[in-house]
């Protein structure tokens, strides 16, 4: 909510690549760039799903979230489907890939 970049950047791998909702590839940096300039802001983030699937050393996370975005002097609702791929690397957890739904405005 608060795009808190540092803390981010110790969630997601450093080869993290997230697929947005028109199929484009975005790194870690671009990810994370884009959440500290403030152009968009998530005042709430709901998650009102998720089941993850754990297979030993990888795990699957299908969701879907229903949050409030603020861009361009406008809030407005959305809600959309994500899949995230987590590995565990050297004792530790990371996102390495999301892919996001298209967005539905309600």
């Amino acid at each position: 909510m608060n795009a808190d970049v540092a803390a981010l950047a110790q969630i997601f791998a450093d080869d993290y690549v997230q697929y947005d909702p028109a199929g484009r590839a975005l790194t870690k940096q671009e990810v994370l760039s884009f959440l500290a300039s403030g152009k968009v802001r998530y005042p709430v983030i709901k998650s009102i799903a998720r089941r993850i699937r754990l297979f030993g050393e990888m795990a699957i996370v299908h969701g879907v979230e229903e949050d409030e975005v603020e861009a361009d002097g406008k809030r407005f609702p959305v809600r959309y489907l994500y899949m995230d791929v987590v590995c565990r690397r050297e004792g530790r957890w990371w996102i390495v890939g999301s892919q996001l739904v298209a967005p539905i405005t309600k």
